[in-house]
């Protein structure tokens, strides 16, 4: 604890290499058990690393042990990379101009949007602005509860009365 502290308060880089040494192999050998190579358990390991030096200052002892902190970001950080590996390829971009929709597809989309932009209209001015924060500006809840200053579950409370009012006048 004594060595994140440092880092936090000073960018030791003493203690980083102390616990550096201590971590870093302790990490590759956990990622590899857990099922990766060697060569993305050792560049998860150095990444771990990395976030400790760069996120030092968010390490709360009343919460978890360093070793409890490291270990969390490491599995975090192998579920990341497995995210990453698992996605999709984008599908070939065809060339030349696409067809033109057709007349009926063009006039019922503008009808959901103006039956959308109207339900919109009717929700409670709480639950529009975080369905605006959420699918229009792309935040996650916590990003909003952050920025509002409500709780966590007000914000999930509001967004899913919000989108079962939506649902129903969408119907």
């Amino acid at each position: 604890m004594e060595h994140v502290r440092r880092i936090r308060d000073a960018q030791d880089q003493a203690a980083f290499a102390e616990l550096f040494q201590h971590f870093a192999p302790r990490i590759k050998a956990f990622l590899i058990k857990s099922g990766s190579d060697a060569a993305l358990a050792e560049e998860c390991a150095q990444e771990v690393m990395a976030t400790l030096w760069h996120k030092a200052h968010l390490f709360d002892p009343t919460r978890a042990t360093v070793a409890t902190w490291v270990f969390t970001i490491a599995r975090n950080k192998r579920i990341d990379v497995l995210r990453k590996q698992r996605r999709p390829e984008p599908e070939d971009l065809g060339w030349g101009p696409e067809a033109e929709p057709e007349q009926e597809d063009v006039l019922a989309l503008q009808q959901e949007t103006a039956q959308l932009r109207d339900a919109m209209a009717a929700l409670p001015e709480a639950q529009r602005q975080l369905i605006e924060k959420a699918y229009f500006g792309d935040l996650s809840h916590r990003e909003i509860a952050s920025q509002t200053g409500l709780p966590l579950g007000t914000i999930k409370s509001r967004i899913r009365l919000a989108l079962d009012r939506l649902r129903h006048a969408m119907n």
